[in-house]
């Protein structure tokens, strides 16, 4: 089996060596193209105004100087074209990816990208249990049980354009509680703030900063499973089509 290694945290992340160190227990052939810098809330975007350059750092080792979707089209595209992979992990990301991040995260976009192109693809993200940890989080948990959770699903047959995200609790290894199969939640919005700072000319400038915010409990969401102390297995689809409101539009629209 081929895998694909990728992230948004950058090639020289931690949470990727820990991702390297999961994906060996599954198999020999492993590559890595990921992007050369953190990408951290870069979405699906692509670079498309300048160009990327490549960087080969060792056999199957490369870095991109693009986004996590540039790093996987650039991947099956270039690096990867005559030997495609067959299993597409992305992370470990620093940092949790549940409800409405995977709207905003990179980690998770480099695996709609792979769905897209229809190979297996799942992310895997680590939570931490406080703000400014800088590089301290530890990944031990995701490496405990990365094997655990992959293992049952390489024998599946993905549907078409889906992909997994995978979600580990801020808790020691032997504190997780299992895994649960859970739906993507959704917390009240109203998360973003800003802190307002002045630079040494006395210009204003701010940083966004996004709070954890509640969540109605009880809907047996990823927040709920995290908030639980389980691993959150979350099946995603890249079609957002609302079929319930096509019967409310052709009203509208006769």
């Amino acid at each position: 089996m081929r895998i694909l290694l990728t992230n948004d945290d950058g090639y020289h992340a931690p949470g990727l060596a820990a991702l390297e160190r999961i994906a060996a227990t599954l198999s020999d052939d492993v590559w890595i193209v990921a992007p050369a810098e953190d990408q951290s809330g870069t979405s699906r975007s692509l670079t498309l105004t300048r160009p990327m350059r490549l960087r080969q750092f060792g056999e199957r080792r490369f870095a991109v100087t693009g986004t996590p979707t540039d790093s996987v089209l650039m991947a099956l595209g270039e690096v990867m074209k005559d030997a495609r992979p067959d299993l597409i992990l992305s992370g470990v990301n620093r940092g949790a990816n549940l409800g409405e991040d995977v709207f905003y995260s990179g980690t998770v976009s480099a695996v709609m990208e792979g769905a897209m192109a229809g190979i297996r693809s799942i992310a895997l993200s680590q939570r931490y249990p406080t703000q400014g940890v800088g590089d301290q989080v530890s990944f031990a948990t995701a490496e405990a049980w990365g094997e655990r959770v992959l293992r049952p699903l390489l024998d599946l047959d993905f549907a078409p354009r889906t992909l997994i995200n995978v979600n580990f609790p801020p808790v020691a290894p032997d504190a997780v509680k299992g895994i649960r199969i859970a739906r993507q939640g959704l917390r009240d919005y109203g998360r973003a703030r800003f802190e307002k700072r002045a630079d040494p000319r006395g210009y204003d400038y701010y940083w966004l900063a996004l709070g954890r915010l509640p969540h109605r409990p009880g809907m047996n969401s990823d927040l709920d499973a995290i908030a639980a102390d389980h691993i959150a297995v979350t099946p995603l689809q890249l079609d957002l089509t609302h079929d319930p409101s096509f019967v409310m539009l052709n009203e509208a629209y006769r």
